[in-house]
């Protein structure tokens, strides 16, 4: 098969968009959700949490999975068990219920990213990877684009509980799809000897003979720069993700038909935000510049970019507001494309996943934590120091990446 490495780039991006239809299901039916349990901000803040504790549990424990068990098998397991997890949703009756399958939810889904990046890192060349990478992770944005249409029309057409249901249950035609065709490289039948030798030779500063242990990622400073910029950075978007239809209901008097009609616009912006992100420090790779120098370069405006979200909040029109966001989601995706793809640039693939894993938890923990203050600011005061703490987040993680994130000659 004739550019293998981009048809498995293409299931990646697949399982992503998966990932974030059942992801998003609840918040385009939060505000019929929190009408039907009489949730307040504060209720819903603690059910997303939920899923955040769960998401930040098993990111390091995915990230390990992955490694240990292999790339195939692994994402085998995480995309059944988020699915399911996804259509018993549909049998909630309560807050309670919501918050146990929520956190259920979190368990599975917390293994895409992990896993992805490090079939990137097995499949991708090094000036290819940020651009793979944000091929794959721009599912999340198409994602979170087509699934508040989709799951506002099959809440309307057929109910919310059905609309759990239908959604949940893609996962298993994308299952059925990636145990055929997904192998490594060096096992890999389809592969023509041509791919093989460009991938192998793409690879060469990030292959390594010598084991590294689990524990010992604990030492390398890069590590912990990665945990704790994605503990500041990726709040931004969780809170676009999770909050976006609550804010336009609450804040700007939409419908449900009406989010259905708009919420998709920044998610667009972020799903090309991607794309040009991991573009854009490709093309500075192959000018000649130094691959961490690249990723920085392209981060620093995406966190300047970010900022846009404090005008957001405060202009009187709504659409004005709306594309203020999109400029937001646009830098942040163009901003993760890069970050992103960090854990392949450092070390090598026997070890991606669990730095993957490891940064996806500092990323987590922050979501978790910015989500429980998002509810509870809300419910006393306004979005207005929401908008603006998270317009200033990505500058302190610019910091942060830009000081800690170093080649070592031990890695």
């Amino acid at each position: 098969m004739p550019h293998l490495r981009w048809w498995i780039a293409g299931l990646l991006f697949l399982a992503t968009v998966i990932n974030y239809v059942d992801r998003q299901t609840l918040s385009v039916l939060a505000p019929v959700l929190r009408d039907e349990f009489g949730m307040t901000a504060t209720d819903y803040s603690r059910v997303v949490s939920a899923f955040m504790l769960a998401y930040l549990i098993m990111q390091t424990g995915s990230g390990r999975l992955m490694d240990v068990v292999g790339t195939r098998w692994g994402f085998a397991l995480c995309i059944t068990w988020w699915s399911l997890a996804a259509m018993a949703h549909a049998a909630a009756r309560s807050v309670l219920h919501l918050g146990i399958v929520r956190f259920l939810l979190g368990l599975g889904e917390a293994g895409n990213w992990p896993g992805a990046v490090k079939a990137i890192s097995e499949w991708f060349p090094v000036r290819e990877r940020a651009f793979a990478i944000g091929l794959f992770n721009s599912g999340s944005t198409v994602g979170a684009t087509i699934a508040p249409p989709l799951v506002a029309w099959l809440a309307l057409t057929y109910g919310w509980r059905n609309a759990f249901l239908i959604t949940g249950a893609t996962g298993f035609l994308w299952l059925a799809a990636w145990l055929v065709i997904y192998r490594r490289p060096e096992e890999h039948p389809w592969l023509r000897p041509p791919e093989r030798a460009l991938i192998r030779a793409g690879q060469e500063h990030t292959q390594s003979s010598e084991r590294i242990a689990w524990r010992s990622l604990f030492s390398y400073p890069q590590v912990w720069a990665l945990v704790f910029g994605r503990m500041l950075a990726d709040p931004v978007w969780w809170f676009y993700v999770f909050w976006l239809p609550e804010y336009l209901k609450r804040e700007r008097e939409f419908s449900l038909a009406m989010i259905g009609y708009i919420a998709w616009i920044p998610f667009l912006a972020a799903d090309i935000g991607n794309l040009v992100g991991g573009a854009a420090s490709g093309a500075l790779v192959k000018r000649g510049m130094a691959v961490l120098r690249a990723r920085k370069a392209v981060m620093l405006v995406c966190a300047l970019l970010m900022m846009s979200g404090i005008p957001a909040v405060l202009v009187e029109q709504a659409w004005v507001a709306v594309a203020l966001i999109s400029l937001v989601t646009f830098a942040y995706s163009a901003w993760a494309a890069n970050i992103l793809t960090l854990p392949a640039d450092l070390f090598p693939p026997q070890i991606v996943a669990s730095v993957s894993g490891l940064s996806g938890t500092g990323a987590a923990t922050g979501g978790m934590a910015f989500t429980l203050i998002i509810g509870w600011v809300v419910d006393r005061f306004s979005y207005v120091p929401v908008f603006t703490v998270a317009g200033l987040m990505p500058l302190v993680s610019f910091s942060i990446i830009a000081s800690g994130v170093r080649r070592s000659r031990s890695v």
